[in-house]
């Protein structure tokens, strides 16, 4: 009796740890900047003006990943110059928000923010090799 009561409770144990864990999700713009003022030692008005780029940038992704959702549930495939397009729209966006941060950054910070944003791309495309295979 001892022993089944003990798996029992072992079993939901394990049931709600399991249940408790958070999932990864995406990063908010809070984090994001936290992070970044971390990394790159950001002063209070270099976080106040990043702040709104990085909510702009969430936002943008946010509609992209839903336009994408949305034709993929209706079953319509992008064609090629379509998703192109798509592409070069995310590297223009890419691009500008790039633009923005370096306006806003010393010598020093730039130097460290692209270093950081080439380990990531380059993280991201190993990801990807990984999911491929």
């Amino acid at each position: 009796m001892k022993n089944i009561l003990t798996i029992v409770v072992l079993v939901f144990a394990f049931t709600f740890t399991a249940q408790a864990q958070k999932r990864g999700g995406k990063p908010s713009a809070e984090k994001m900047l936290t992070k970044m003022t971390k990394e790159l030692n950001l002063t209070e008005a270099q976080q106040s003006k990043i702040k709104p780029l990085l909510y702009a940038q969430i936002a943008d992704r946010m509609a992209m990943n839903d336009n994408r959702k949305a034709s993929r549930e209706s079953g319509k495939k992008p064609s090629k110059e379509e998703r192109t397009q798509l592409r070069e729209d995310r590297m223009e966006k890419e691009a500008a928000f790039n633009t923005e941060i370096a306006s806003i950054l010393n010598e020093e910070q730039l130097v460290k923010f692209e270093k950081i944003a080439k380990e990531r791309k380059e993280k991201g495309k190993d990801r990807m090799k990984m999911k491929k295979q």
